[in-house]
């Protein structure tokens, strides 16, 4: 690297140490050494200053994925961004980790893969399972309003309790005909034209490419409460991002979160979040 590189990176990370919310660099600190379980992953959020840089803090970093190779990442690493270990990879799905311990990781990762789960209340009971009592959530999801999703209704919570309810799988096609009808493919370059798109929704069980469930800001903060987590930090970030970061068996902190006066409606980048538009229900 030149030194003109060199001091442009420094300079870059210096000014992004300084502008970092108070509040995540919590959640760094907690990091420190810690182990945690990455549903879906690696992602690219999680990288060195990126939006919500944890590997580099984080000891090992277990992976679970539904499959050996996915759509996201077929690579073989050993170590993530920022020095931390790859541990264990768990081909199981992101709702059924039967061969993961109870309370044996400080963290559970997952960033835009709730959205392709076919039952996301089952998932987070086993995310919660998998946590150690004093661990903590880190979820990033897609909000719809800058996304191919925009033209689709926001999942209301009681959808996601009937799935819950009926027990559904990954086989589940009961959001198709909406994904093939309303995504919109000029938002999608990675989709491909619309026949291939079209082979991957009738596949979904094999490619997990389809958005089971859309969500607003409103709608991720319900989904968790109903989970019974409690939500410690909420950041909202463009181009498309809502992140949680939320504690198990701690729901009956959320009323402030789910206050319809909550100041982050009005901090906010997406439109669909202001003015606040009552309950979802």
């Amino acid at each position: 690297m030149s030194r003109h590189l060199s001091r442009l990176r420094t300079a870059a990370i210096g000014a992004w140490r300084r502008v970092r919310p108070g509040a995540f660099a919590a959640v760094r600190s907690r990091a420190d050494r810690a182990v945690a379980l990455e549903i879906g992953g690696p992602s690219s959020v999680f990288a060195p200053w990126r939006p919500w840089p944890l590997y580099d803090r984080l000891a090992r970093v277990d992976l679970a994925n539904y499959a050996e190779r996915t759509l996201w990442d077929g690579a073989t690493r050993e170590v993530l961004p920022g020095g931390a270990e790859v541990g264990r990879r768990f081909v199981a799905e992101a709702s059924r980790l039967a061969e993961v311990a109870d309370a044996s990781y400080d963290f559970v990762l997952a960033s835009h893969v709730l959205e392709h789960v076919a039952n996301p209340l089952r998932a987070l009971a086993e995310w919660a399972r998998v946590l150690r009592s004093d661990g903590l959530l880190v979820l990033v999801l897609p909000h719809r309003d800058a996304t191919f999703d925009h033209r689709r209704p926001v999942t209301p919570l009681a959808h996601f309790r009937d799935d819950e309810r009926r027990g559904v799988g990954e086989d589940d096609r009961t959001h198709e005909d909406e994904a093939l009808a309303l995504h919109d493919l000029g938002r999608d370059p990675d989709a491909g034209d619309r026949e291939h798109f079209e082979a991957r929704i009738r596949d979904n069980v094999r490619w997990r490419s389809m958005h089971h469930h859309v969500f607003d800001t409103e709608a991720a903060i319900r989904l968790v409460d109903a989970a019974g987590f409690g939500i410690t930090l909420l950041e909202l970030q463009r181009p498309h991002h809502i992140c949680i970061v939320a504690a198990p068996g701690a729901a009956e902190a959320n009323a402030s979160w789910l206050a319809p006066d909550a100041s982050w409606h009005a901090r906010s980048p997406f439109p669909g979040d202001r003015p606040a538009r009552g309950a979802i229900s």
